[in-house]
Formats: C-alpha cells, structure tokens, sequence
C-alpha cells in the first residue's frame, strides 16, 4: 500500500485537538505502541532500503498486545512510502527470522498514541513519545493508483497548517 505521510511537532496539543473538536472531529482512546526498527546490513540513508518493523501494541492494560511485522520502504524520488503490514502471532520466532535474514536493530521507539479517521484513507494520529518533550501529529493518506504523490503531501501541509502547525518533521521518530 502507497502513503503519503508527513509529520509535525506541535505547538500547543490542546488547542490541536479543539481545532478538530470545532470540526466534529474526535480523537479515539490512548493506547501504547512500541516499535523495534530494523535495517539491512549495510543500510544506508536514501538509498531506498527497506526497514522492517516489529510493533507491539496495547489497547488496554487488561488486554493480551498484539504484534505486526511492518514492511516500509520511503522512495526518495518521489517521496512515496510503502507500507505493508502482517499480524504476528509469535514475536520471537518473527524477530529471529527478521535477524537471520540479515537485518540489524536500529532503533526503539515506545509511544502514547490517539488516532482519528479524516475520511476513507486518511488519519491523523497524535503521539507522545517517550524521552521527547514534544507532542507530534502524524497524518497518513492512502495514495490510489493515478494519484499524485506531490499533491497528496501538498494537501497534507495544507491541513496542518489550516490547524495552525507549520513544524513539519522529516525524520523518523526513531530519529529524533
């Protein structure tokens, strides 16, 4: 699946959610993530390698985690991302097979997450990550074949900075 995503540090969360509260617009309950990102030997920066993820993630604190391998790959020339996920049913044996095929840890990021549905394919996710002093909304829009990739970032600017945020971040979180 195609993304167009883009990031920004916020300014004030509060007065984020009110704008999309003014619009009918709710953010769900917060559950926890935390992300182990790996990378193939070799890796290097805009080259287009693909980065897998091991996500852990926790609805509630009654509740077994759940645990999804993800696939993402950010195409530099055009700046689309590609995401695929799967669920994972035994977390050790996955991250044993993502290390023999050659792949090494490159980062850990746990998170406090709230996500909103916009409309079909499209989600504005408000995240606290821990060891940051920050909150950061990150939107994702699915890209459908014949869409333009430049559009589709453009308008995402656009709606963060109808809200009021011009902080756009680049890096990945594991990056920060």
């Amino acid at each position: 699946m195609k993304k167009a995503i883009l990031k920004c540090k916020l300014k004030n969360r509060d007065s984020f959610e009110q704008k999309l509260e003014d619009i009918n617009l709710e953010f769900g309950p917060i559950y926890w993530q935390h992300d182990r990102v790996y990378v193939p030997r070799g890796y290097k920066k805009n080259m287009n390698y693909p980065r897998l993820v091991m996500r852990t993630t926790m609805l509630a604190v009654d509740e077994k985690p759940t645990y999804n391998l993800i696939l993402r790959r950010h195409i530099e020339d055009s700046g689309t991302d590609i995401v695929e996920e799967t669920p994972v049913t035994d977390y050790a044996t996955t991250v044993n097979i993502i290390l023999q095929l050659g792949f090494k840890p490159a980062g850990e990021v746990s998170r406090r997450r709230q996500e909103l549905e916009m409309g079909e394919g499209t989600k504005i996710y408000l995240d606290e990550i821990d060891g940051k002093d920050a909150t950061y909304a990150k939107i994702e829009s699915t890209i459908v074949e014949g869409d333009s990739i430049l559009e589709a970032k453009s308008d995402l600017k656009k709606t963060f900075e109808t809200l009021g945020e011009t902080d756009i971040v680049e890096l990945p979180y594991a990056e920060l």
